[in-house]
């Protein structure tokens, strides 16, 4: 087989069934064998940056690696950013670029791009492909890497003569990369060792980040909260691994976190990190964070553990077995009993500081509140429904304000931040989940760094809502210059905010807007039933802002509130 059908044959033998992609000559070879292919489907983007996000998005929904293809040079170039977003949030995708001929590698061809030194740091791994018998190989390792271990971004650099050169096609059984070996099992004397430390504490908490929902342990982590009664709090990674509505969880804590979330792990004796890497945004000031807690951190990456804080009991291993085991050691003894009794003033402690001071927003006659949308949509969809945002105060608000009960239900770039990011990320967890509802909260700045990606929806009929929480500025940064800058709004404020709903309609898609209060969950009503994607307009109170905050670099303690 040529190269071009070495690599399509292997993508459906490795059961990809959905790539996102955009065509250039580097990769012609490909997609001319895409074109006689049936098991895999192909989504042409409009822009490579988009592709990445819908692979992310299809990664992130779905469980299964997500796939993108593109062409060399700015083809290539423009993936960077979607790659850095998967690599910062540790999502399993494997992006396929194309690269000039091998022998003019290095020459400054046309359309040449160093796209291997460019992705070295925000990459797990990735290769440049040198010869045509080692493409299936390579392949087949990508997929390994991407999904195995701490999850993350692969990239494959394919030159055009490696797509048209000949070679033996030959899908290895096994996969054995040198030097890596992702520990699974957490060991069973360090596991006794947690719980043993645990059973001795009064004020426990248990931090959970994306980790449990990428392990698949959501339901192993609901079952050990609920055996000994531990409040949980989770980062913006998190929402979904515990149930949003259960009395036990106490909502995201950090910078934009719950007053009660923030209050508890500032007093605990003791902090259970599960798949969590106690980033700044989490943290506040590091030498006030959880001043009186003694600290298990497990996680499946041990670079992550001891990074940012000291750690007193470090765990290596997949939380599935970590959480297995944890379960086995309380499940069903008197012990767990006890300690559920033990550490109920703990509960209640919690529950005033959440009655004090709950997530709230002060209504506004003629002002439609962005808080106020979020609860309609949750009120709305009860729940049921994929909820992806872009970055900012949207972000936020989608957080605080809709209850995650399950996993792979709230998709956001966390470690990047990256705006633009949700709506192509929807697409991609609509064409995974092509019965969900799936809405992208976007704010009307970010919805414009990706807009064109409207067209893929339309093109494939992919029913993707879009609520544009529309208050003519670029309102976190705005926030920011409010609280710190003395209210000088520089380059914050957008006066040429397009007509959405007319853009919306141009594109052939739906277009609503709700200009009170009154109309908001009309519209939303009427967005969410449409047959195709739409795009719904809601005009906000531009000067409301996300609360609680703690400013950077405070202590969590030191939150600015309502």
């Amino acid at each position: 087989m040529n190269g071009a059908e070495i690599f399509v044959k292997a993508l459906g033998d490795l059961g990809v069934d959905v790539v996102f992609g955009y065509p250039g000559g580097a990769v012609l070879h490909i997609y001319d064998e895409l074109f006689k292919n049936t098991k895999v489907r192909h989504f042409l983007t409009r822009h490579e940056q988009g592709a990445v996000h819908m692979a992310d998005g299809y990664a992130r929904a779905s469980g299964r690696t997500g796939v993108a293809l593109v062409t060399s040079g700015p083809g290539a170039t423009n993936t960077v950013t979607g790659i850095a977003t998967a690599y910062m949030d540790s999502i399993p995708i494997v992006v396929f670029t194309g690269q000039v001929p091998t022998l003019m590698i290095g020459n400054d061809a046309f359309q040449e791009a160093d796209i291997v030194g460019i992705t070295r740091p925000c990459t797990k791994h990735n290769y440049l492909v040198k010869e045509t018998k080692d493409l299936a190989r390579i392949v087949k390792e990508a997929f390994f890497l991407a999904s195995t271990g701490r999850p993350g971004p692969v990239l494959v650099d394919i030159p055009k003569d490696v797509l048209m050169n000949s070679a033996e096609y030959v899908l290895p059984k096994e996969v054995s990369v040198r030097g890596y070996h992702p520990n699974y099992e957490g060991h069973p004397k360090q596991v006794e060792s947690a719980i043993r430390l645990l059973m001795e504490k009064e004020r426990p908490v248990l931090y959970v980040g994306g980790g449990i929902i990428l392990s698949s342990a959501a339901s192993m982590l609901t079952e050990f909260a609920r055996i000994l009664g531990i409040p949980v709090t989770t980062t913006l990674m998190g929402m979904g691994a515990y149930p949003g509505t259960d009395p036990l969880n106490m909502g995201m804590l950090g910078m934009h976190g719950t007053y009660h979330a923030n209050m508890a792990i500032s007093h605990s004796d003791l902090i259970l990190a599960l798949g969590a890497r106690f980033d700044d945004r989490v943290t506040g000031k590091v030498d006030e964070f959880a001043p009186h807690a003694k600290i298990i951190h497990v996680d499946i990456d041990p670079t992550s553990i001891q990074k940012n804080v000291p750690v007193d009991i470090p765990i290596v291993g997949d939380l599935k077995d970590v959480l297995k085991k944890m379960i086995k050691l309380v499940k069903g003894t008197k012990e767990a009993e006890r300690y559920r009794e033990k550490i109920a003033p703990w509960r209640e402690q919690i529950g005033k500081w959440g009655r004090t001071h709950p997530l709230s927003y002060k209504k506004s006659a003629g002002k439609i509140k962005p808080q106020y949308v979020v609860e309609k949509i949750y009120e709305i969809t009860k729940g049921d429904a994929i909820i992806a945002t872009e970055v900012g105060q949207n972000q936020m608000w989608a957080a605080q304000f809709y209850k995650y009960d399950r996993p792979r239900t709230f998709l956001s770039s966390g470690g990047l931040g990256t705006m633009g990011y949700g709506f192509p990320a929807a697409i991609g967890a609509q064409v995974a989940n092509p019965g969900k509802l799936v809405v992208d909260i976007a704010g009307d700045g970010s919805i414009q760094m990706n807009i064109q990606e409207l067209a893929t929806a339309v093109q494939y009929r992919l029913p993707v809502k879009v609520v544009i929480l529309n208050n003519g500025v670029l309102g976190m940064v705005r926030q920011w210059q409010e609280l710190f800058f003395q209210g000088k709004y520089s380059q914050t404020c957008l006066p040429q905010i397009p007509d959405f709903v007319k853009l919306a309609e141009a594109y052939g898609a739906a277009g609503f807007r709700a200009t009170r209060t009154e109309e908001v969950a009309g519209v939303l009503k009427k967005g969410f039933a449409a047959k195709g994607p739409a795009f719904i307009d809601i005009l906000c109170d531009p000067n409301e802002m996300v609360y609680p905050m703690v400013p950077a670099g405070a202590p969590l303690t030191k939150m600015l509130l309502v």
